[in-house]
């Protein structure tokens, strides 16, 4: 008995003794930023839905479906509406808004490492609390985004990322390769095409000067039995090539389900919007670098694919008879700019083209069998509008206040981000783009180490056909679209002071001189009719700061 006491206490030693020789130790990191923001502002819907799916104003439901147009803060105001259609209409809003971001690295060695990425919210200082359905009368489906309710006490903190970081063994071939396996950031160029998070798995193969990254993720796992999943899939490479990083990649989004919100159907039923099926495929190419003096940037993305019906059965009513059974997607977008520094002074140029759909040939969401968005005009057959992949957060290139929105707003949403804050459409959608253009120009000073002041004006566009991609005018007397060219000219001014290293405050404004594409159409109390006349409104414009604390 005490000779076996004495082995197993040896052999334990051994144990230990081999385990402390493969021992590493932990390096704990902590990185991230809490930003504050403050926004006065007329006009600038922030949240509001316009367009958010690419081809005109359409909402999300209370389960997170799609709805048909409805009523938002920004519609001119008709005697007996619903409040949310007149309540901010050539109004002032002010509020404030608090954004925590805190990434946790636990790296083991420079061949493993783990990520845990949080974010924390406050939409609003001063928010409501509940923790009801999405839907229900000021509900929320939870506390996610509420930092701010009054006592504090929310459940506000949000898992962005959950990964692991692993150097893979070569297997005979000889480059450096490593894997991303989990909740991880998707996507490439996010100015142009997609940001988001999903599970997935995403590779990396060092050939230099070439990387190879190739990615896999899951958007949809529906029932486990039954082939209802949504995959991306995609290919991205890039490589050093003189003082410029050229690049180019092939996304592809299978979509069994479709849209991505209601997972757990798998056959065609009359009320279930995943009656459908999409593959969507992107190409995309670019170029960063210098030449001589100059910065330059480049960007070029072409989407093509199709959503189509599931639902085969001619007796079904719910899909009408003549109705094409699959819609068509072509679009592109191409975004350009160029940065000249010149000792305490920068001047540059911008420019962008985005396709913008024909509103004779598509619905407002998109669907097969729903009608054209332009009356009159059949069925939903063609989207011309260039689009992102659902889900993805679309937020520019920091190219205006207003329209596309800049890094100074934070969470402060212009027209073109998402359909509410914090919600991202379950569907392809015109992200930050589709649908406009726009031609700019920029300064910038550096009067102190510590201060820089920057002006910039650009010009923007509307690419839409037959009806506008912002405003939804109509002819005189009809509920025909009107069809115009000028969302309108935007003049900035941004302040940078560099209080301390970490700490920095923006001070951001902009007023947009508005063309005739916002102009909105009157409706009726109902929402279900448009009167034959339209609303101008008044010049939008903005000031926002931004305090940040970077660690």
């Amino acid at each position: 008995m005490k000779k076996f006491v004495v082995l197993s206490l040896f052999g334990l030693m051994i144990i230990a003794i081999s385990g402390m020789a493969h021992a590493q130790k932990l390096d704990f990191r902590v990185s991230g930023y809490i930003w504050t923001t403050s926004i006065l502002s007329r006009n600038t819907p922030g949240a509001v839905p316009f367009g958010f799916d690419g081809f005109g104003g359409a909402g999300i439901g209370a389960d997170g479906g799609i709805t048909t147009p409805f009523p938002s803060p920004f519609r001119p105001p008709t005697p007996g509406a619903v409040t949310t259609q007149s309540g901010a209409w050539d109004r002032t809003n002010s509020f404030m808004q608090t954004r925590a971001f805190l990434n946790l690295d636990m790296v083991m060695s420079k061949e493993l490492s783990g990520r845990v990425a949080l974010e924390i919210d406050a939409l609003s200082w001063g928010g409501f609390g509940g923790a009801t359905a999405v839907g229900a009368a000021g509900g929320r489906a939870s506390d996610r985004n509420n930092l701010g309710f009054w006592t504090g006490d929310r459940s506000s903190v949000e898992v962005k990322n959950a990964y692991v970081t692993a150097g893979l063994p070569y297997f005979g071939i000889p480059a450096p390769m490593t894997v991303n396996v989990g909740l991880q950031p998707i996507g490439a160029r996010p100015w142009v095409f997609q940001s988001t998070d999903g599970t997935g798995i995403t590779g990396g193969i060092k050939v230099d000067p070439v990387t190879i990254i190739p990615f896999w993720a899951k958007a949809v796992e529906g029932k486990y039995f039954s082939a209802d999943d949504s995959d991306e899939y995609g290919l991205h490479v890039n490589a050093k090539v003189g003082t410029f990083t050229v690049g180019a990649y092939g996304v592809n989004f299978n979509a069994n389900t479709y849209p991505l919100s209601r997972a757990t159907t798998t056959v065609a039923i009359t009320s279930a919007q995943n009656s459908f099926t999409a593959d969507m495929w992107w190409w995309g190419a670019y170029a960063d670098g210098k030449l001589g003096p100059l910065d330059l940037q480049w960007d070029f993305v072409y989407d093509r694919g199709k959503v189509e019906t599931r639902d085969t059965n001619s007796a079904n009513l719910s899909f009408p008879a003549g109705a094409d059974r699959t819609v068509d997607y072509r679009g592109w977008v191409s975004r350009a700019k160029i940065n000249f520094p010149w000792e305490m002074f920068n001047f540059g140029a911008a420019g962008m083209y985005a396709t913008g759909s024909d509103l004779s040939k598509t619905s407002n969401i998109g669907l097969p069998g729903t009608a054209a968005a332009n009356p009159g005009n059949g069925f939903s057959r063609k989207v011309g509008s260039y689009v992102v992949p659902p889900g993805a957060e679309n937020p520019g290139g920091n190219d205006d206040i207003i329209i596309y929105g800049h890094l100074i707003g934070a969470a402060a949403s212009p027209f073109t981000w998402s359909p509410s804050p914090g919600i991202y459409p379950n569907v392809v959608h015109r992200g930050t783009n589709g649908g406009t253009w726009f031609a700019k120009l920029f300064a910038g000073y550096k009067v102190t180490p510590w201060y820089k002041i920057n002006l910039e004006g650009l010009y923007i566009g509307d690419t839409t056909r037959h009806g506008n991609t912002f405003g939804d005018a109509v002819k005189s007397g009809t509920s025909i679209r009107r069809n115009d060219k000028d969302i309108g000219w935007e003049l900035l001014l941004i302040n940078e002071i560099n209080i301390y290293k970490n700490l920095k405050w923006d001070i951001g404004g902009a007023y947009l001189w508005a063309g005739d594409a916002l102009d909105q159409a009157v409706r009726n109390a109902a929402n279900t009719a448009v009167l034959g006349v339209n609303k101008s409104p008044d010049n939008p414009w903005a000031i926002i700061t931004k305090l940040s604390y970077t660690f």
